[in-house]
């Protein structure tokens, strides 16, 4: 209840910006659609709510919801941020349009994040719903209406947008409107500035009738620089002979590549970065070159530091693992997206390392979330040659090939492999191989035929398996930056759904998400639009979708082990000395808390003892087999009496994790990191 309230406030906050929204100067469109979207997001986890929690269980059953809600608003806080700084009424005209104009934020960063966590919200309030009340009619009723709900027939796109769409938030209105926010924002900006040129009464001054031209010029396009150096102010150099450096433009920070030359070869660099725009990708803003001097400016989005200098700065001895495993997955899924974008664009890094990610602090709140851009594209980010301190980042197959080029390098399949080994650090704190005494030419060797860096025993399964996918040695093997983030999405939902997956006894998905994405494309689902991108609409489905195969195989997982369990019934149901001598040793008090996951965690005990038995006695067992068959024993019908008269919390606690899930204590270890997955 009190997340719900918190979530409340700040709609409210939201909505009392809005009051002002004719005030919004720069990205009109968007905030309102964002606004509108935080309200109907808002509706949609009430409505629900209502209709399947009863107001009495606050107390009780509401506090499987506290850990989705507390996400949700965190997202509708990130929000409300963006929002109040387009309105940011202490800024000059110009330079809002500076800072804000053509930013894609908006729609990639806060609507990707909403219709990602209202799914996973949503969900956490049918597993409460199932549990809530008293009637075991009514409850039942209530399991029936919500495993219909994740019906195979509703695997389609516009079936989905019919039956779901408004409670997911995906209608054709507010898709049409997530499509043309930013173009109409754009219209709107020249509309602006053309008004301002032609008002009599206060005409605009040479200086920004040049910036004008700017901001409405084709992209790519390389500007005088006195329209920079007017407004200039350099505040620090980025890094140890860089030649890059902290600047402000009309108020605003950036980061400002300074170089000298020609203007002809730079173009090309220019063009690249300058067509690219994506929230996880630096691309350039600006560009402004002075013809006499030969100097050339390039405007980028000023970031703190690297990703390896961050690593760095926040591992220690007592500390080792660089960030929380849901901060972690974020940075995965934020790296993955920027290279799916720009492998949608035919675009290929081929340099894909810590050094070449950039993060900053998402806000100045201590929760650790980060932004994060991918560098290093175009003519400044390459090497003709690899570097042999640097061979631990790179594919096999691009280290099998003697004075690689870039052009070998820039594949589709070895930036996945890369991206694996960004994950390995992320996870573990620690540099690929950086246990491995052996460097240069032997390392590259040991790479090639087929060595991987370890994770540690307690590293979460579900995510060394897709690290593992991406650095196969068969490139054809390594999953799409489209599939990686479908994982990361539905893994992050997992995590928020289950805020105790830190702990030893943790809990682990039921399903590899690497084999229901296997499925997903099997049955050839409309998941992505054109050239392999993900837009943001299609995130509710592609949610949705993975829900449902996932209860498809559980489904069959579930029978698989129900006829194990008959096979065997008679041998369990006649063992002397398994569950059932067990628990005649303990008092009322330990069978009144025996979980119902407990259970089957004990019953390869039971089954190992009664084989040992059966060797040495297998007339006696057969006999007792025969004479207590179809009969559970008094001890096991009391547990099933006790499991009914569990408290409410528990059951909820329960229903949050399927009955095929396994504790992640209950694992053997991984197997070896050569391994093919």
């Amino acid at each position: 209840m009190e997340q719900l309230r918190h979530l409340g406030e700040t709609l409210g906050g939201v909505k009392t910006l809005m009051l002002f929204q004719d005030e919004i100067r720069v990205n009109n469109r968007q905030c309102r659609l964002l606004a509108d979207m935080l309200s109907l997001a808002f509706d949609s986890v009430a409505s629900e709510m209502r209709a399947h929690l009863c107001f009495e269980e606050k107390h009780t059953k509401w506090k499987t919801l506290d850990n989705p809600l507390r996400e949700l608003n965190r997202i509708f806080k990130e929000a409300e941020a963006y929002i109040k700084l387009c309105l940011e009424p202490g800024k000059d005209w110009w330079a809002n349009a500076v800072a804000l104009a053509g930013n894609m934020d908006c729609l990639e960063v806060h609507l990707h994040n909403l219709l990602w966590c209202l799914p996973v919200v949503l969900e956490a309030i049918e597993y409460a719903g199932e549990f809530s009340g008293c009637d075991e009619k009514e409850i039942a009723r209530k399991k029936v209406f919500f495993r219909k709900k994740y019906d195979t027939e509703l695997l389609d796109k516009r079936l989905f947008q019919y039956r779901f769409g408004k409670l997911f938030l995906d209608t054709e209105d507010l898709c049409k409107r997530m499509e043309t926010a930013w173009k109409e924002d754009m219209w709107l900006l020249s509309q602006a500035i053309e008004e301002r040129k032609q008002n009599q009464s206060k005409p605009i001054t040479k200086q920004q009738a040049r910036l004008a031209d700017v901001l409405l010029g084709p992209k790519g396009k390389t500007h005088q620089a006195t329209v920079l150096l007017n407004e200039y102010q350099v505040r620090r150099r980025l890094g140890v002979n860089s030649q890059i450096k902290e600047a402000q433009w009309y108020g605003a920070s950036f980061a400002v590549k300074h170089v000298f030359g020609e203007l002809d070869p730079l173009m090309q660099e220019i063009s690249l970065l300058s067509s690219i725009n994506h929230p996880n990708v630096l691309h350039c803003l600006y560009s402004f070159y002075e013809e006499e001097k030969k100097e050339c400016f390039i405007l980028a989005e000023l970031m703190t530091k690297d990703l390896m200098s961050y690593i760095k700065e926040v591992c220690s001895p007592n500390r080792r693992l660089p960030f929380p495993l849901l901060v972690a997955v974020d940075i995965m899924l934020q790296i993955a997206r920027g290279m799916e974008y720009l492998h949608s664009r035919k675009i290929y890094h081929g340099d894909l390392n810590p050094a070449n990610i950039l993060v900053k602090p998402r806000s100045a709140s201590s929760d650790g979330y980060l932004i994060v851009k991918i560098k290093g594209l175009g003519l400044s980010g390459s090497t003709n040659t690899l570097n042999t301190n640097s061979c631990i980042w790179y594919a096999p197959e691009v280290l099998s090939n003697e004075n690689t080029t870039t052009d070998i390098r820039c594949t589709e399949k070895a930036d996945v492999y890369s991206f694996a080994m960004i994950c390995f650090e992320l996870l573990t704190g620690k540099v690929p191989f950086e246990d491995n005494h052996l460097h240069g030419d032997k390392m590259s060797k040991n790479i090639r035929a087929s060595e991987r860096p370890l994770f540690p025993f307690q590293s979460p399964k579900y995510l060394t398996t897709l690290t593992k996918k991406c650095w196969q040695h068969d490139p054809a093997q390594r999953p799409s930056f489209s599939s990686i983030c479908r994982i990361l999405r539905y893994i992050k939902r997992f995590l928020v759904l289950n805020p105790d997956h830190g702990q030893p006894d943790s809990l682990i998905p039921p399903i590899e998400y690497c084999d229901i994405e296997t499925s997903i494309l099997r049955r050839n689902l409309s998941l992505q639009g054109k050239g392999g991108y993900t837009r943001v609409m299609e995130v509710p489905f592609q949610m949705y979708a993975y829900k449902v195969v996932e209860r498809v195989k559980m489904n069959a997982s579930n029978k698989e082990r129900g006829t194990e369990s008959e096979s065997d019934g008679a041998s369990f149901h006649g063992d002397e000395n398994g569950l059932g001598s067990l628990l005649l040793h303990d008092d009322t008090c330990t069978l009144a808390n025996f979980s119902v996951r407990s259970v089957p965690a004990t019953i390869p005990e039971i089954n190992k003892k009664k084989t040992i038995s059966k060797k040495l006695d297998g007339k006696k067992i057969k006999q007792t087999g025969e004479k207590q068959k179809g009969k559970l024993p008094p001890q096991l019908q009391t547990i099933r009496r006790d499991l009914r008269t569990k408290s409410d919390m528990k059951q909820v606690k329960a229903a949050l994790i399927p009955s095929g899930r396994r504790r992640s204590g209950q694992r053997s270890g991984h197997a070896s990191d050569s391994e093919v997955h």
